[in-house]
């Protein structure tokens, strides 16, 4: 199936907390679902997670946590958190999805 780019926010199921790890950076937690377009958007397996990062006048700021899951129905799908969002604005986003 090819991937199919979406860019729309999605709303965790259940709201974690992050969780800090050695470094002391806060570290979001992936979700086991997420609601999209009013229906769950369940996580099966993780694949992969990365991190990718921004540059403002000379400084390295962490931008995005990224997360690459398998679906119960057999999709990939591509999300992430992103650090920089508003109060008030969503923080987790579908970036694309198979099918």
């Amino acid at each position: 199936m090819p991937k199919k780019f979406v860019s729309e926010p999605l709303e965790p199921a259940m709201a974690l907390a992050p969780e800090a790890p050695q470094g002391g950076h806060m570290e979001p937690q992936l979700p086991h679902e997420f609601s999209w377009r009013g229906e769950p958007l369940q996580v099966k397996g993780l694949v992969r997670a990365w991190r990718s990062s921004k540059s403002d006048r000379g400084d390295v700021y962490l931008k995005r946590h990224w997360f690459e899951f398998d679906t119960p129905d057999g999709r990939r799908a591509v999300v992430y958190f992103d650090r920089a969002a508003k109060a008030g604005q969503p923080h987790w986003w579908l970036y694309t999805i198979d099918g």
